[in-house]
Order: structure tokens, then sequence, then C-alpha cells
């Protein structure tokens, strides 16, 4: 990996400087659901048939009509139709105006509809919007149901982390270091694909896909080629607490940096192939999973598998172990440590880039605060798995995602990431390596 500093650092500022724009005029599916749900307190819990929805009013305050009837209506009964103005700030999915065939709502009455209907947490309204394929789903008790929810939740927390903690387990196994700074990275790709789904507008989805996730790529690998030039290889006869400091330092201005480039205020996309698919039911619940969530889990396990069979077969994994565990005897043997260096950051910057890209992708929205909360719960991943360890990496991602979704189903969610760092605690104090690592610390040759 030889690409100049020069461009290194100016690829990525070009890229970061295209105008965001406003956000694409499609319909946005969750504030669709969230229009439908309105049509159960409309309707006093009456069987609903939707006939059509559509985009009536883009832009910066987006309208959705929902066009509906009664079930047990005849054809040419009166037309039914609700119209949902919604913000599209941070509280996107909360009404902002409602109309239906009578009339508008008033400002108090919408009000109530938000706090006592749409955000209660008592009862879940119900979508009136039938789910693709229920009617041949597989038949399951209603726990098993739940649980395998649960478990198809997990799968796409479970990719981002698994890809994180790999980056972190990357660069520590290689020079013993942690660099704080990966969750900026996943940022930096989150944000370039938001720009290259944005800029793409209208094109077909199989091809904004994956474009905008090599243009992630791309972006975060030329961030951790300059970074790895500019930072980390001065500091290559630096002490442990002096590179942290950096790591800190870097993370911190890499965090500024996205503000003042794309501001503090949340961005998002309308999600792609989100439409859910029916993989079993029972009389009260669906338990379903969108082809993002799919296509998401797909694409990092077949970059795990990739990099595992790299780990173990490729001259850069061959080099790399041999570096990892002498590197003295490494240098005698050719193995410029510059040059493994550099290599390590490209490729664990395109891992993180991989991981913010594929969260754009997934959940639609971006923010610079997101990037130090994904930042931390990888590096947990990294540390559960035995840091320093790539195959203890995904092992350590799969188990925070799981322990995530786990509590959220059976506990109150509020302390999710307290159950979360509390796993990471037990697990220093019982078996500091980790679950792949060695029981115990031992200290590291440099």
């Amino acid at each position: 990996m030889k690409l100049p500093v020069r461009v290194c650092v100016l690829v990525p500022l070009v890229v970061m400087a295209l105008s965001l724009g406003a956000c694409t005029p499609a319909l946005d599916r969750d504030q669709a659901r969230m229009c439908r749900m309105v049509i159960e307190a409309m309707t006093d819990d009456a069987a609903v048939t939707i006939m059509h929805q559509s985009l009536v009013v883009a832009g910066p305050d987006p309208t959705i009509r929902v066009d509906y009837r009664l079930s047990d209506e005849a054809a040419y009964a009166t037309a039914r139709w609700v119209q949902c103005s919604f913000d599209n700030g941070a509280r996107r999915l909360s009404l902002t105006a409602l109309r239906t065939e009578t009339g508008p709502l008033s400002e108090p009455r919408v009000f109530m509809l938000n706090r006592f209907w749409l955000e209660s947490s008592d009862r879940v309204p119900n979508d009136p919007l039938p789910i693709a394929g229920a009617e041949n789903a597989v038949v399951l008790p209603v726990e098993i149901g739940y649980w395998l929810q649960q478990l198809v939740n997990a799968c796409p927390s479970c990719a981002v982390y698994g890809l994180l903690a790999a980056a972190y387990s990357l660069v520590y196994g290689l020079i013993g270091r942690i660099n704080l700074a990966f969750g900026a990275f996943a940022a930096i790709g989150g944000l370039a694909a938001l720009i290259v789904v944005l800029g793409l507008s209208g094109w077909p989805v199989w091809l904004i896909l994956p474009v905008s996730i090599c243009i992630a790529i791309l972006c975060t690998l030329c961030h951790g080629l300059a970074i790895s030039r500019l930072v980390f290889q001065p500091l290559q006869g630096a002490t442990g607490q002096q590179g942290l400091v950096a790591t800190v330092g870097l993370s911190l201005f890499l965090g500024e940096y996205l503000r003042l480039v794309q501001g503090s205020q949340a961005r998002w996309i309308v999600p792609m192939l989100d439409t859910p698919q029916a993989l079993a039911r029972d009389d009260a619940f669906t338990v379903t999973v969108t082809p993002i969530a799919v296509l998401v889990s797909l694409v990092a396990g077949v970059a795990a598998a990739a990099l595992l069979r790299a780990m173990t077969s490729s001259r850069f994994g061959r080099e790399w172990r041999a570096f990892s565990d002498d590197p003295q005897a490494a240098a005698l043997f050719g193995i410029g440590r510059n040059r493994i260096v550099a290599q390590t950051f490209a490729l664990a910057s395109a891992l993180a880039g991989l991981a913010g890209a594929i969260t754009i992708l997934m959940f639609g929205d971006f923010s610079v605060a997101f990037a130090t909360t994904l930042g931390l719960k990888a590096l947990t991943a990294a540390v559960l798995g035995g840091i320093g360890s790539v195959p203890g990496a995904f092992l350590g991602g799969l188990f925070v995602g799981m322990i995530e979704s786990g509590w959220s189903a059976a506990f109150p969610i509020v302390y999710r990431d307290l159950a979360v760092y509390g796993v990471l605690v037990a697990t220093l104090i019982w078996r500091p390596g980790g679950f792949l690592g060695f029981p115990t610390l031992v200290p590291r040759r440099v």
C-alpha cells in the first residue's frame, strides 16, 4: 500500500466536501408505517384494507397519504384516507400534522395521538398492511418465534461489532497499541456511504449498495494510511501510554472534523430493501426479516471469512503473524515495520469503513455522536474475544450483539449497555485474556 500521503489526505477531503443535499424524495417506509398505525385510532379497531400509499410532499417536512377502506365496506363506499406530516429532523417519526377525509386534526389531538398512541409503551398499535409471505410461513409456538425474532434482530449488530472488533485486534495484535479512533473511522465510512446514496438517488438499488460500500471502504482506507504515516509511524518508539493518549486525541480530532464537515445534526436516508418478509408465524405474532438485514449480514460474513482466510494463507497473514510474534526476528527476514504497519492500518480502516457503511444502509441514519458508543461496544467485543485475536474479535462481536438483543427482549432496555459492560468487567476479572486469548495477562514483547 504505497499511495502518496497527499492522495490519502486529499481524496477523503474531496469526498467529505460534497454537499449532502436534501433527503431523497422517496417514500420513507418507517414514516408510512407510523401513518398506517394512526388508522387504528381513527377506526376504533375495525378491520382495515390498505388501498394505496404515496408521498404527497417531499422535502424538509414530508407528508404521506394512505388511502384505505374498512374491510366490511363495499368498494364504492366513501373514500377514506389519512394524510400525515412529519418532522424531518431528529424526531422524524413524530407527527406534526394530520388530516383525514373529514378535515384536519387540531394540534392538541395530534399531540395526544403521538404521546398516548404512537409512543405508548403499554400497547403497540397494529400495522394494517399485511406482511409479505405470512400466509405461507412456518407455524411455530409463540415463545420460539419470539426468540427467533431476537436472533434475527441481533445479526446486523453482530456484523457491525465483529468487523470493528477485528479492526481493533489487527492493530493491537501487531504493535500492542489500541487505536481508540476506529469508532470515528466507522463514522467516516458511514458518512461517505450516506453521501453516495444521496448522490445516486433514483439509481437502481443493486448499483447503489455496492458503490456506496466501495466508496466508504476507499475513504476510510485513505484515512487509515494517512494516519498511519502521520501519527503512528512517528510514535513507533513511544511508550504505550503515549500512544494511547495520541489515539484519544486522534479520536477527538476526527470527531470534530466530522462535526465541521457534516454538522452536529443527524442525517438520514430512506432505508432500502427494508420491506419485512415473514419467516414464521403464530396466531398473534409473525417473525420477520428484511432483505437489507440479510444482505448486510452476508456481506459481513463474507468479509470475516475472507479475513480469516487471509490471516492463515496469504503472505500478508504470515508476515503479520511473524511480526506480531517477534518484530526483531521478522525484520531480519525482510519484513519492514513501516510496510506491515501501513498494510495493517489500511486493512483495519477498511473493515471500520465497511462497518460504518452497513450501519447507515441498515438503519438509515447517521450522526457524529454514534461513533463513540459504537467504538466502545466494538472495543468491548475485541476484549471479550481476546484482544489481538482476529477470530476472537468476531466471536466477541457475536457475543455482544447477542447480549444486547437478549437483554432487550427480556429486561428493561435502559440497562442494556450496563449489562454489556458488566460482562466486560467480569471477563477482565476472571479471564483477562478473553475467550481466545491468554487466560492471564502476559507482558508483550515489543
